[in-house]
């Protein structure tokens, strides 16, 4: 057992204890590493806004390289680069010579105060990176650059120029892994694997009269196989579960939520599974967004649709399905789908594991069918059949990195213009998602016309009990639902059938 952290970071290897693996990683890179790199800035300290991302370069194993993807390091936490290669914007230098994205930058003037610059310079990198990997040479598109910078914000109003550095750097300057001796940093990585780390070690525990110390250091596992999962959770059934951290980031840097006892799931290899399987897909709890939203773009379009309106590339590079599952929000964007679609989540401890349909598991706000011994291990959803029709919605005040005010998803069985069965649900409409059986069974048997849904989307308003927010009114959300019934029938007239 290891009782330190290791990554790289520009190249240069870090092994980290103490309170510093704790920390976010830009205090780390701001604060406590030496030189201190301040080039990554803070500004939301949400994850919002981009001006902190770096990138992070994690093993392949099979391909037997690193492949770097963004992240927002203001909610990513040390503790999470294990066995990693970070690279911020000071360590694009090579001989003092700008990149070619850097390059583009200043020739299109894409920087006007500058602040957020260097998060833009790191997330056109990413997009270049991923077009690397992907082997593809073609220059980036529009629509790579506007998805693929949903998560960086200029308050300059200075797009225009950034996104012409974007068509002028191109994809052909090669990986950012090429910067550095990448089989040197491969080589002492891959001799860490299957290797359990303990940082801190009982040190969480630390008490007066009862109550935590509030300088004690938090004691860090990071588990490396199921059963090492298992056995902790069992002994620190209270411990913090980390997978990706883009919840918690945001709670520890409000000051809301400072654990003493961290579990993080990120390196069992057993929970990195993401495949189809007896025509269900199964995906593992250390599975992130952005593997689930290209491994989905051909089987289910329309998840991976709604997928790119998760978050942002920074933000589905972390996050996790199983996190936002667990998290058990009412308008957590995936949990419509996976209602509808009849998913279920395999939990587990040491005594043994169980299924449980994803219905069965929300009991009201925050509750959850969860022992607190148990583990979500994977979540298990069919593929929807060649007569079924699926449309997924969210609803919120600006497409990109926003709460959503209503989800909805549809799923419609088919014949001859009719509805053999219908599956409805909803969300931000109940204190947990729920699905509409009335709605469900007045359009079942009916032909599928607008006013088949029009009526049903009628009913459907007996069966939500939404409230007012920041986010909208009840009265809006119950309008929003009636109408999202005959938004479904019109898109729905111009889809052809799904292949599976």
């Amino acid at each position: 057992m290891r009782d330190h952290l290791v990554f790289y970071l520009n190249g240069n290897r870090q092994a980290v204890r103490g309170p510093q693996a704790a920390m976010t990683v830009t205090d780390y890179l701001r604060d406590s590493c030496t030189p201190r790199l301040t080039g990554t800035k803070v500004a939301c300290a949400e994850g919002d806004c981009g001006a902190c991302t770096v990138l992070v370069g994690r093993l392949n194993a099979e391909q037997n390289q690193l492949e770097y993807q963004t992240i927002d390091a203001c909610i990513a936490f040390v503790y999470q680069l294990d066995r990693s290669h970070v690279i911020t914007v000071e360590g694009l230098a090579e001989a003092g010579l700008l990149t070619d994205v850097q390059r583009a930058m200043v020739d299109c003037h894409g920087s006007q105060c500058g602040f957020c610059t260097p998060g833009f310079v790191m997330a056109l990198h990413g997009l270049a990176e991923e077009k690397c990997e992907a082997g593809a040479t073609d220059a980036m598109t529009d629509d790579d650059m506007r998805l693929g910078l949903s998560g960086n914000l200029c308050r300059c109003t200075g797009y225009a120029q950034i996104l012409d550095a974007g068509r002028q750097a191109g994809t052909n300057q090669g990986s950012v892994g090429d910067l550095f001796d990448a089989k040197s940093i491969l080589a002492d990585l891959s001799k860490l694997d299957s290797v359990p780390v303990h940082v801190n070690p009982g040190s969480g525990d630390a008490t007066t009269n009862g109550a935590v110390v509030a300088d004690a250091l938090p004691e860090i596992f990071l588990p490396s196989t199921t059963d090492d999962l298992l056995a902790r959770r069992a002994e620190r059934p209270t411990s913090t579960l980390v997978a990706g951290a883009t919840d918690l980031g945001v709670q520890h840097n409000h000051g809301k939520i400072r654990p003493t006892d961290i579990l993080v799931t990120g390196g069992v290899d057993e929970l990195d599974v993401l495949e189809v399987e007896d025509s269900a897909l199964v995906i593992g709890a250390a599975v992130s967004w952005s593997r689930i939203e290209s491994f989905v773009r051909d089987r289910i379009p329309e998840y991976h649709h709604i997928l790119t309106r998760f978050g942002s590339p920074q933000v589905r590079h972390a996050g996790t399905l199983i996190g936002n599952l667990a998290n058990a929000s009412p308008i957590a964007d995936s949990i419509p789908f996976h209602y509808v679609a009849g998913s279920t989540l395999e939990v587990g401890s040491v005594s043994g594991r169980r299924q449980i349909p994803i219905e069965d598991f929300y009991l009201g706000y925050k509750k959850l069918d969860l022992k607190p011994d148990e583990v979500i291990l994977a979540v298990r959803t069919p593929l929807p059949t060649e007569n079924q029709r699926l449309k997924l919605y969210k609803i919120s005040r600006r497409r990109d990195m926003d709460i959503s005010t209503v989800t909805a998803a549809f799923l419609l069985e088919i014949e001859d213009d009719a509805i053999v069965s219908a599956r409805v649900a909803t969300g931000g409409v109940g204190p947990t998602v729920v699905r509409l059986p009335k709605a469900e069974a007045s359009l079942t048997g009916q032909p599928l016309t607008e006013t088949t849904m029009r009526e049903a989307g009628l009913i459907a308003r007996d069966e939500i009990t939404p409230i007012t927010d920041v986010r909208g009114s009840a009265d809006y959300r119950w309008q929003l639902v009636e109408n999202l019934f005959v938004k479904c029938f019109h898109d729905l007239s111009s889809l052809q059938p799904v292949e599976v």
